[in-house]
């Protein structure tokens, strides 16, 4: 999978296209360990991906638990759509997450 990387003074935007299952979740990973290491806020546009797996959301997590150990940043979600989301709050992550709903608005809060 090929992610769309786009970097501010204040965060970084990712944005991936399709799915994120066990076989695209290293790819994911690859590209949010490398944003890690920036320290910055990470904003996961999610309005074009329509599933993510175990695989991918431990990847997701994974970020999330690097930023937070030096509050160096935070994972945002913006454009999740009703599946992704359900998914999240079946497994009961959601809370964890700032999500918006459109990329602008998460943009504009960090």
């Amino acid at each position: 999978m090929d992610f769309k990387i786009t970097d501010y003074k204040r965060c970084v935007v990712v944005k991936g296209l399709g799915r994120i299952d066990s076989a695209t979740a290293p790819d994911i990973e690859k590209v949010l360990n490398d944003l890690v290491e920036e320290k910055k806020t990470i904003i996961l546009d999610m309005s074009d991906i329509t599933f993510v797996s175990s695989a991918g959301w431990w990847s997701i997590i994974r970020a999330y638990k690097e930023l937070q150990k030096g509050n160096a940043g935070k994972v945002v979600l913006a454009g999740l759509n009703e599946n992704v989301r359900s998914s999240m709050d079946l497994i009961g992550i959601l809370p964890y997450f700032p999500t918006y709903d459109t990329l602008v608005e998460a943009v504009a809060d960090i």
